[in-house]
This record gives C-alpha cells, sequence and structure tokens, in this order.
C-alpha cells in the first residue's frame, strides 16, 4: 500500500518514535525523522561506554539532535508504550519485546520498508541469494545509460529514506534487498529480480521455508502491470511462477513464455521480448569485461528487467564497461607480478564456489584465504571446487574446521590428492597475507574468498574487505 509524504508526516505527528539499532541505516533515518517528530529513543546493545556509541551519540548532540537512549545487554527493557518501531534490518520480527509492543497498538517497521511505502517513482527491488549487488548496480548503470535519473540503495549499504523529498514520479529507484529486509515488508515493487535461492542466513531464519517465505515477499503485492524476473535454471524460485499477479519474465532459458526473456548460446547472449519476436544479440560473451558465468547471469537478469525502460545498445555500453562492486573479485593491485584479489562479500560456500568457477574459466590458480563465521551454511561441493581451482589454501576464522574437512572429505572422494595439497591454518589476516606473499609466485595471484560471514571477526564485509585491502596496499 503507497502513501505519500504528507500523509506519513501527519501520521507521525505526536507519536513516540523507537529506532532499535544506531548503525549504518538507522543514523541517516534519525536525522531525517528528527525535524518532523523529536520524540525520538534510540535502543542499542553497545554498552554506554563503547567508543562508537561515544562517538555517534557525539556526532548527534553536536548537530543538534536531542535524542533518548536505552544501551547496554538490557537496552530493550524500556521498549514500553511507543507509536511507531523501526526495527534494524537484522532482528527478528517475532521477538517478545516486538509482539508485545505490537499488541499494544505499535507499528513496527523498518527504514527500507518505510521508504518503499513512500517511494513515487517505479521501483527496481532485487533479491536472491547470490548476486544481488551485482545485478542491483548492473540495472542502475543501465537506467542511467539510457537517461533516467536513478537512486540506488537498500542492502548495498546506501540507505535512501533521507533522500525520499528529492525522489521524483519520472525518476528510477533501485534496491538491493535482503530476507532480513523483506521478513516484515510486502512493497509494491514495479519490476521485482530474484536471481536464486539456496539455503542461506540458517543461523537467523528458523528455516529454509522461512527464508524463502521473506523473499517471496518482494512480489505477492505486484500488480498486473509489474514484472517479475526469475532464474529459470535455478530449483526454488524458478517454481514462482503463477504466484505472481504481474507479467512472469526469465533469463536463462530460450523459451519466453508469454514475456521477456534472456539466454546463452553459442558465446552469445540473446534477448527475446515475446514467443513471437525475433530474438536479439545482446552481446558477445567475450566482449563482456566482468568475468564469471554468474556475472553474465547477472546481466541477463539485469537486460530482462529493464527490457521496457532501456534499449539493448544501453545494456552493450554497460557490459562492456563495468568493471565490479567493490568486495566482489575486486582486483586490489599487482605486487611483484601477483595479482591480489578481494571478494569478501563470499560470505557463504556457494558464493566461494562461484567465484572459484570464474578463476578456473580463466585458467587462473590462486592461493586461497578463506574462513569466517559459519551460518549454517551446506559445505557439499567447496572441498572439489577448492581442490580443482588451487593447491595452496591459507584457513582463519571460526569455519576453518568446516572447510578443512569438507577439503579432505572431498578430495578423497573425488581421487584428488589431498597430501598434494598445501594448506596452512593462520590466525590473523596479517599472518594470512604474509604466508599468501610466500606461497604465490610472479604472473599468480592472492585470492580472499571466505566462505563465511565476517561477524567473527569484524563488524561486516565491507569492513573486512577493506581491512585486507588494507593489508595489501602496505606490502
Amino acid at each position: 500500500m503507497k502513501a505519500t509524504l504528507s500523509q506519513f508526516e501527519q501520521f507521525l505527528h505526536g507519536k513516540r518514535v523507537a529506532v532499535i539499532g544506531a548503525g549504518i541505516s538507522n543514523r541517516p533515518l534519525i536525522r531525517w525523522l528528527y525535524p518532523k517528530n523529536d520524540d525520538i529513543t534510540v535502543f542499542d546493545m553497545m554498552r554506554s561506554d563503547d567508543e562508537r556509541l561515544l562517538n555517534i551519540q557525539g556526532d548527534f548532540k553536536r548537530d543538534g539532535i536531542d535524542l533518548h537512549w536505552s544501551t547496554g545487554d538490557r537496552y530493550l527493557d524500556e521498549l514500553q508504550g511507543f507509536d511507531l518501531i523501526f526495527r534494524t534490518p537484522r532482528m527478528r520480527t517475532d521477538l517478545p519485546e516486538l509482539i508485545r509492543e505490537r499488541n499494544h497498538g505499535a507499528v513496527v517497521t523498518s527504514e527500507i520498508a518505510l521508504l518503499m511505502e513512500l517511494c513515487p517513482a517505479p521501483l527496481y527491488g532485487v533479491t536472491g541469494s547470490d548476486g544481488k549487488t551485482t545485478t542491483t548496480t548492473l540495472i542502475s548503470l543501465i537506467l542511467q545509460k539510457a537517461g533516467h535519473r536513478v537512486f540506488t540503495g537498500g542492502n548495498i549499504g546506501v540507505p535512501l529514506l533521507d533522500q525520499i523529498e528529492k525522489i521524483h514520479s519520472a525518476d528510477r529507484v533501485v534496491l538491493e534487498l535482503s530476507s532480513f529486509q523483506l521478513m516484515d515488508a510486502l512493497p509494491v515493487v514495479n519490476h521485482a529480480v530474484i536471481t536464486n535461492i539456496i539455503p542461506n542466513h540458517l543461523d537467523f531464519h528458523l528455516d529454509f521455508t522461512e527464508y524463502v517465505d521473506a523473499k517471496k515477499n518482494i512480489f505477492r503485492a505486484q500488480g498486473i502491470t509489474d514484472t517479475l524476473t526469475l532464474n529459470a535454471t535455478d530449483k526454488v524460485s524458478s517454481r514462482f511462477i503463477g504466484e505472481a499477479c504481474g507479467r512472469t519474465r526469465y533469463f536463462n532459458t530460450k523459451d519466453a513464455g508469454n514475456d521477456v526473456t534472456a539466454w546463452r548460446e553459442a558465446g552469445m547472449l540473446y534477448l527475446k521480448r515475446s514467443p513471437t519476436s525475433l530474438p536479439e544479440a545482446i552481446i558477445e560473451e567475450k566482449d563482456v569485461l566482468l568475468p564469471g558465468t554468474f556475472n553474465l547471469e547477472n546481466l541477463m537478469a539485469a537486460a530482462v528487467a529493464t527490457a521496457d525502460d532501456v534499449s539493448l545498445d544501453d545494456v552493450r555500453t554497460v557490459a562492456r564497461t563495468f568493471r565490479g562492486v567493490d568486495h566482489r573479485m575486486e582486483l586490489i593491485r599487482e605486487f611483484n607480478g601477483i595479482r591480489w584479489y578481494n571478494s569478501s562479500v563470499d560470505s557463504s560456500p556457494s558464493r566461494t564456489m562461484k567465484t572459484l568457477a570464474a578463476f578456473r574459466e580463466r585458467n587462473e590458480r590462486p592461493v586461497l584465504i578463506a574462513g569466517g563465521q559459519d551460518k549454517e551454511s551446506d559445505y557439499t561441493g567447496l572441498g572439489r571446487a577448492i581442490a580443482s581451482t588451487t593447491s595452496n589454501i591459507i584457513l582463519t576464522g571460526q569455519n576453518a574446521d568446516l572447510i578443512e574437512d569438507i577439503i579432505r572429505r572431498e578430495t578423497d572422494d573425488a581421487n584428488f590428492n589431498f597430501d598434494a595439497l598445501t594448506l596452512l591454518r593462520v590466525d590473523n589476516y596479517e599472518q594470512a597475507v604474509d604466508k599468501a606473499l610466500t606461497l604465490a609466485v610472479p604472473g599468480g595471484s592472492v585470492l580472499l574468498s571466505p566462505a563465511g560471514t565476517s561477524y567473527d571477526k569484524f563488524h561486516h564485509f565491507e569492513e573486512r574487505g577493506n581491512y585486507f585491502r588494507q593489508l595489501v596496499h602496505k606490502l
């Protein structure tokens, strides 16, 4: 259900507002809300003497923003009697405190949910287990190339609610949407994309069914003129056909159904706009700058989703020039003839397997640095993928034992010689970089692809990737 900004401001008048979490997305939210209603309490689990919290509070005070605070281990104890509650994205919606306040009449929402409700422009939304950020970025660049003014944000790390006054109906808004953000949202997404769905974030969701249900919220409120783009080769999301009210489109298949589709054939990417139309060549695969089969799929998804808004020339231009997103197979530098790559975003075994496949496609055998926090992922296939890509592996982080175990088991199954692998265990990234430097040879490469989340040592994958980047630049 859409609302106007003026309707929201009228609703907000006189309300008690709670914002849970003083993180990246909620700080701009607080600054945007405060001139409209200064009765805001911020809840955060950081202790009152935490240096990060003190810096955040100091920034607000310097800007004349006077807030109430509830912090520490029992920070939610005072969450009572509020009219409007903004939860942090990585917070379950069935928390007893949230249920209690809902039962007492409170509205529980989030920064991203409110943005989507107030957004006056056509909205593109991208979700999935892999490829969300790259597909989101490709869609944005293609729309920009076509001459549209584009606002890009969401789970990609850029909150947009504080820019809502600048967004007009002729603009385009492109959002990356995680399962956390979609759990309690039923947004009207005019052009929804689901890249794929595999088990992920099961350390947060109750089970895979809940995870899938959250993803499906991206299209549940669509109308008959809206579009849903699905991956025809994905076992889970390809079955959503018939569940959306609008038009369903596909990539990774030649069968157009009743709408647009895109596929690969003989080294070329093609697009077809209807069952009766002729195929149109998008681009030769060799001319796509970004390497890897999965990036060709991301490009096809973007081409299908934007088919109503752009020409294929716009898609071709972006495909030939787009170098990728930070922390996604990012080439940091070349040092002493060794290329150093940062793919810190690879927070699951499936992400690491796709990155390794891209290196195999170009016959590159990098020294692999892996390991992070496990999120109850399925590691099946990771051992074979690693052993078939590299013989030099450096492990660190909480799930290092799980990665080593799957390498041992799957090298035995696949008749690899585990003893022929060089597998080192280190305590931190400083040691990992030092060891990688001794293992790599001129003309070779080093790849950070953790196969786990960053939460064992860092606040998010960007911080992990930035730290790795700093260590490499210090070489």
